[in-house]
């Protein structure tokens, strides 16, 4: 499915909360990232977000 750039970042941004707050990470988390977003980022690139999008 594609998604406009405000749909991505509203997607990744709660995601990122999620991670911020102690959900655990769905992939494999790279060594040395700290950063909820850039993690959140590489969730949505492997389409693994849990988050359902109703269009």
């Amino acid at each position: 499915m594609e998604y406009t750039k405000f749909e991505k970042a509203r997607i990744i941004g709660a995601r990122a909360l999620q991670l911020a707050y102690g959900a655990p990470p769905l992939v494999k988390v790279p060594a040395g990232m700290i950063n909820p977003i850039d993690l959140a980022a590489i969730e949505f690139d492997k389409d693994a977000i849990p988050i359902t999008i109703l269009k």
